[in-house]
């Protein structure tokens, strides 16, 4: 029972630490950024998540009215009625938005592979110059990476509402309804994280493997989407900046990740990463 219970706040702490570690790796993104002329690589990307937020602002004004009438035809009272239904709309447009947001985070992601992949392999070369030569990636077209990206952001959005639909619910209940929030917030920043971490092991790993990969250093994805899920808080500018700033330090945690396991070079070399 002490053995269990000893081993559980050991992986508890291994989790936070993982976390903290994949937070700090956020500190110098934009100068490597700046240093390694990325941005070019950004701009369809970002224009891209800013049109899309547009859009899911627009249907969360336009459909607010209708969702809210749907909500208030469940309430049989007269009195009460304007005021329910004030409550009904308000409530209606931020579910529309944290949904929106949801497809949103996973649509990007998958529309930017073929622009993220180049990003994280220059972030790759700097990092690692000394072991370009035995490091093999696999040979992946644009076509094959955007494929890629919408398998592995689907199967993300799967998962994610089956899990943030129920915490959502459950967070409405007064005073607990907070602690079910931030599991919803874990979760979501979990599969912002994967999303991010993918666009570094595409190069390395088969489809499975990135799976399996970053199910066991999960607290690293975790780390990642914290930041961006809180960026996406920003109005305008979090939402242009989230995915340089979060996939430049995405590739800097997976890379160190891939080292430290042995995973980066080809088995075959006699080079220590």
């Amino acid at each position: 029972m002490k053995k269990s219970r000893s081993k559980k706040k050991m992986l508890q702490y291994k989790m936070i630490k993982n976390i903290l570690r994949a937070l700090k790796d956020y500190t110098g993104s934009f100068k490597l950024m700046t240093q390694l002329g990325l941005w070019k690589y950004f701009m369809v990307p970002m224009g891209i998540s800013f049109l899309f937020a547009v859009l899911i602002g627009f249907t969360a004004y336009g459909l607010s009215d209708n969702v809210a009438s749907v909500l208030t035809s469940l309430w049989v009272w007269e009195t009460g009625s304007e005021a329910f239904f004030a409550f009904a709309e308000i409530l209606s447009a931020i579910l529309i938005v944290i949904l929106g947001l949801l497809i949103y985070k996973h649509f990007v992601m998958a529309m930017s592979a073929p622009f993220m992949s180049p990003v994280s392999e220059k972030i790759e070369k700097h990092l690692y110059p000394d072991l370009q030569s035995s490091i093999t990636h696999r040979d992946t077209s644009y076509s094959a990476q955007l494929y890629r990206g919408i398998r592995i952001n689907v199967r993300n959005l799967f998962f994610e509402l089956l899990l943030t639909l129920p915490l959502l619910v459950l967070s409405l209940i007064p005073v607990v309804g907070i602690v079910f929030w931030i599991i919803g917030f874990l979760v979501q920043s979990y599969y912002a994280g994967f999303g991010n971490m993918d666009y570094t092991l595409e190069r390395h790993f088969k489809y499975r493997e990135s799976v399996d990969f970053v199910k066991s250093n999960r607290g690293y994805a975790i780390g990642n989407g914290i930041v961006f899920n809180a960026m996406l808080l920003i109005p305008v500018i979090g939402i242009i900046l989230v995915l340089p700033v979060s996939v430049t330090a995405a590739s800097k945690t997976t890379l160190e990740l891939l080292s430290e396991q042995k995973l980066l070079t080809d088995p075959a070399t006699n080079i220590i990463v």
